[in-house]
């Protein structure tokens, strides 16, 4: 998702997609340990999103 996208989600949105990506990293780094991860670069890419949805996430707390 492209940091706009990001913004324009609520509050709770922010929460929800939050969790589901956290559960998505984890399920890669399962695959990544058990060596059925084809490209160690999605771990990147996950995280990355992560910290975009936290950062406004706080962004949107400290407005409130």
């Amino acid at each position: 998702m492209k940091i706009k996208e990001i913004r324009g989600l609520g509050t709770q949105e922010l929460q929800n997609k939050n969790n589901e990506l956290l559960e998505e990293l984890f399920r890669l780094k399962i695959r990544h340990a058990s060596g059925q991860l084809d490209s160690t670069a999605t771990l990147g890419k996950m995280r990355k999103e992560i910290a975009r949805v936290a950062t406004v996430l706080k962004e949107k707390e400290a407005a409130n």
